[in-house]
């Protein structure tokens, strides 16, 4: 099923399932900023609900949610659900109600009622996946993006920021191709308050980083558009790395004051 497909029937599905409790379903990520790719994005999605949801009606939507997965591009679905009192005035580290990725599949399907019980709590990502919303997203469904999100304070967003990347010597190994680009927007924001795309983050370390870089960063770039695997030099990969976050240690405080 294309993105299109995919996105019409999980609305449709979740505003069924959920009816007057639920407030509005939000695109973010690759899909709202012109560089989605089937074989290398997932499909990131925020359901914003009204009041608590009962463990059935968690089970009903993830049953939704796996079967829609299944028909998805390799990465899957992504989504997050949480109550509209924590997103407007913000609240963080942000709860939320429940959450699910093509990586939780299996222990869903294995014991469900653990699955359900056990995945809630707060997510430091959510101050991430708001700005993007509030910056760049598109309202699938419900209420109107200004009305539900609050402005998330530039600290949040910045230590949001900063929990995703602040291994990225360690995980730049395994996962090179998503570190190097993300560590490239994260710096973005640092420098200018930019809420770039992966892609436009390389583009913008093309621009703006020393040349030694250039080639690892279209590395990543051409894997990241073209969704073919590619080798990177490890020695290299780390050096950037640690560039990039002496870089961001250097400008994030500055931009927070």
């Amino acid at each position: 099923m294309t993105l299109e497909k995919i996105t019409d029937e999980f609305v449709k599905r979740s505003a069924e399932i959920l009816k007057d409790g639920l407030c509005g379903v939000y695109l973010h990520g690759s899909s709202v900023m012109g560089c989605f790719n089937p074989e290398k994005s997932d499909i990131d999605l925020i359901i914003v609900v009204n009041r608590n949801i009962p463990d059935e009606t968690k089970r009903a939507l993830l049953d939704m949610t796996v079967e829609l997965n299944a028909k998805s591009t390799p990465k899957g679905i992504e989504m997050s659900i949480v109550k509209k009192d924590v997103c407007k005035p913000f609240v963080y580290p942000t709860p939320f109600e429940l959450h699910f990725s093509a990586g939780y599949v299996e222990w869903y399907e294995d014991n469900p009622d653990e699955y359900i019980r056990e995945m809630n709590g707060v997510d430091k990502d959510l101050a991430a996946h708001f700005t993007v919303i509030r910056a760049r997203g598109k309202c699938l469904y419900g209420a109107p993006i200004d009305e539900v999100f609050g402005e998330v304070p530039k600290a949040d967003y910045m230590d949001s920021l900063w929990f995703d990347i602040s291994d990225a010597c360690k995980d730049i190994k395994e996962h090179p191709m998503y570190k190097i680009l993300n560590l490239a927007r994260v710096l973005a924001f640092c420098r200018e308050d930019k809420v770039l795309s992966k892609k436009e983050g390389g583009e913008w370390a093309i621009k703006n980083l020393p040349a030694e870089f250039h080639p690892l960063i279209n590395t990543a770039l051409d894997e990241y558009t073209k969704g073919k695997d590619f080798a990177y030099d490890a020695e290299i990969s780390v050096r950037y790395a640690k560039y990039m976050l002496n870089q961001i240690k250097k400008y994030k405080n500055r931009r927070l004051t």
